[in-house]
Parts: C-alpha cells; sequence; structure tokens
C-alpha cells in the first residue's frame, strides 16, 4: 500500500504562553499544502525502513514512521512484521511538517491495512503521541488549532482559487530554540476572526510570532519574505518557526524568481484533485 503524505502551511500563529509542563499554548490556523512525500508499506519476514529522496538526519529509530509502527505494534501485538520505504520530497526542519505528516500518515496506512478498527479520535490520540503537529495529518482539512496544536476546529478557508508558492532557503531552524527566543503574548485579534476578512488586509494583521527572533537569527529567510512581496505576493509569510516561507499570489500572476543556488521552490497545488 501507499500513501502519499502532504505538508501544511502555519495561516498566523500566536504563541499566547507557555505551559507548566514545558510546552507552549497557540492558536493557529493549519492549511494542507499538497507538496508530497511517498510512503509505502508492505508485509515483510522482518522489520526494515529504507529512505531515498531528499537526506535525512537522525538515526531510524527516531523517525516517525517506524515510532508509528511500534506505537501500534504495543497495543496490537497481532501487526506483522512489514518492509517500509519512505521517499521524501519534503524539506525537513523546514516549518511544514513534512516529519509529523509521515508519522500520521503511517497509522492510517496501518489503521487501513490491517483493519485495525481505529476511529478518527483514536487516530489523534495515537498521532500525538508522536508529535503536536501530528493530530492535524489524521484530518487533514483546513482546521483551527489551539492548546500544543492537538486541538482541531475545522474552519472554512479555501485558497484554491491562488497561486500558492514555497521557498525554502535551506536553513534548518531549531524549534526549540525558536521557542525559547520569543515571548508568548495573547494577540488582540485572534487568527479565527483575521482569516475571515479579505485577503488584503492579512498582510497588516496575520502574524507570525516566530518571524521577528528568527528573521534576527537567520536574515536571509527575511530577505525571502522580502522578495515574494516585491514580486507582488498578496500575503507572505513563515511558515510554523521556519524556515520556509510561502506566499499567496493572484491565480495570473507572472512569477519571475531568481534565487540563491540551494534554494528550493516550489509552486504548490493547494487542492488534492
Amino acid at each position: 500500500m501507499v500513501v502519499f503524505p502532504n505538508c501544511k502551511i502555519n495561516v498566523g500563529l500566536h504563541v499566547v504562553r507557555k505551559r507548566t509542563d514545558g510546552y507552549h499554548d497557540l492558536e493557529t490556523v493549519f492549511y494542507p499544502l499538497f507538496l508530497r512525500d511517498a510512503l509505502e508499506v508492505i508485509r515483510s519476514e522482518k522489520f526494515s525502513f529504507q529512505l531515498s529522496g531528499l537526506p535525512v538526519d537522525g538515526i531510524t529509530g527516531n523517525n516517525l514512521c517506524v515510532k508509528a509502527y511500534h506505537l501500534l505494534k504495543q497495543d496490537f501485538p497481532e501487526l506483522p512484521s512489514i518492509s517500509i520505504h519512505l521517499h521524501k520530497a519534503i524539506p525537513m526542519g523546514a516549518g511544514v511538517g513534512g516529519g509529523s505528516a509521515d508519522g500520521a500518515f503511517m497509522l492510517t496506512l496501518l489503521n487501513d491495512k490491517f483493519r485495525l478498527h481505529l476511529s478518527q479520535e483514536q487516530l489523534i490520540s495515537y498521532a500525538l503521541k508522536l508529535g503536536s503537529d501530528c493530530p492535524f495529518f489524521i484530518i487533514n482539512k483546513p482546521c483551527f488549532a489551539s492548546g500544543r496544536g492537538e486541538n482541531l476546529t475545522p474552519v472554512d478557508l479555501d485558497l484554491s482559487s491562488y497561486k500558492i508558492v514555497m521557498v525554502n532557503p535551506g536553513i534548518h531552524v531549531s524549534t526549540k530554540e525558536a521557542f525559547s527566543r520569543l515571548t508568548p503574548s495573547i494577540p488582540k485579534k485572534g487568527v479565527q476572526e483575521i482569516i475571515k476578512q479579505p485577503i488584503t488586509t492579512w498582510k497588516e494583521e496575520l502574524k507570525n510570532d516566530f518571524e521577528e527572533s528568527v528573521f534576527k537569527s537567520f536574515p536571509a529567510i527575511e530577505d525571502v519574505k522580502k522578495e515574494l512581496y516585491e514580486t507582488g505576493a498578496i500575503y507572505a509569510a513563515m511558515s510554523g518557526s521556519g524556515s520556509s516561507v510561502f506566499a499567496i499570489f493572484d491565480r495570473n500572476a507572472t512569477l519571475n524568481f531568481s534565487w540563491p543556488s540551494g534554494y528550493k521552490f516550489y509552486i504548490v497545488n493547494n487542492s488534492d484533485k
């Protein structure tokens, strides 16, 4: 069985408080974009995991696909040994949730392939054990997220009439360090309210709280955002804690960019049709 985990962008992101458990409460809108990895699982005599595509740092045991399998194996010992092949096309450490998507899609794939009969709520519970962004990819529709990102409410946001681009400058931003550099605060106007406004108002009001500190450490990321606006973007922002920057353009916009070597540029289909 083969599935195609997609990435997401954060349309607005406020970090509102630090919790006593060390995590942070936030508010954001997760929006799926269909830049995809490929994930294949087949039965095998012994467990194995293979990677292709973009290089992935870290040991195999820390990959969220592997963790997802062993997480379900604890409660479903009848799960057979499998061979996993993950082809990476979504950049890592880029604020677009590629690793989280892989883990969540693995849960759903195993549930479907081996008929575990887990409900969406149960899959979300397992996904949260893998990471704060993972539950979104079980639903995989535009959602307002609060708490750590696990409290999800579908929202009416459709950007399919626009052209969306994403630029990744090849910089890895540590999420832990990004959180350590910002001061949580409650915004005057929430993300849910702003996204109901005309998109032309977003530039002045819809913020990502990580941008200020991340741009100071990595000015090249800020330069990407500036270039996107200079080229005619209606709205541009960093996604998550970075380093990818996305921009929303008019559908008929002509895009002429010249990015430095090592940058990755995507015109992303924001529909799975």
